[in-house]
């Protein structure tokens, strides 16, 4: 069954999925984030701007088979194009469709907008009424890492 955390109170989503990015590809894991197409490329922008010893190796779904492969981390709009990766990021509205063929799922929340947070409780009852054990991580308490 897919482990799915809330990663709740971050200050700047795009920010911190970098961050979460980085992190995951230096412990060999193979991402996909998921998100509106505007906010993939935003994403896509802010990784390119990383500085070089935090390159995280990424590319937009619409990539040649090729990159998609090498890439560590892919940007899709819709998860279930893209085939299984270790972890599965959400920056959408809704639950992502496909989410259980991840091993690992991670709900960015907003620490600031309301209609992201409704949203995300939204999604907390679907999985809590799947029968998923939900994990929650509070980046106020833990610094934002």
């Amino acid at each position: 069954m897919t482990e799915v955390a809330f990663h709740f109170n971050a200050p700047d989503k795009l920010a911190y999925v970098c961050r979460l990015a980085r992190k995951a590809t230096r412990h060999d894991m193979r991402v996909l984030i998921t998100a509106s197409r505007q906010d993939l490329q935003r994403l896509d922008r802010l990784l390119w701007a990383l500085g070089p010893s935090d390159f995280v190796a990424h590319c937009l779904d619409d990539a040649d088979e090729e990159m998609r492969q090498a890439s560590a981390v892919l940007l899709a709009a819709d998860p279930r194009s893209c085939g299984p990766r270790d972890l599965l990021v959400n920056l959408g509205d809704a639950v992502p469709q496909g989410f259980e063929q991840f091993a690992r799922l991670v709900e960015v929340v907003s620490q600031s907008d309301p209609a992201d947070r409704s949203r995300a409780r939204e999604r907390w009852r679907h999985y809590a009424a799947q029968g998923y054990a939900i994990v929650r991580h509070d980046l106020v308490l833990r610094g934002g890492d």
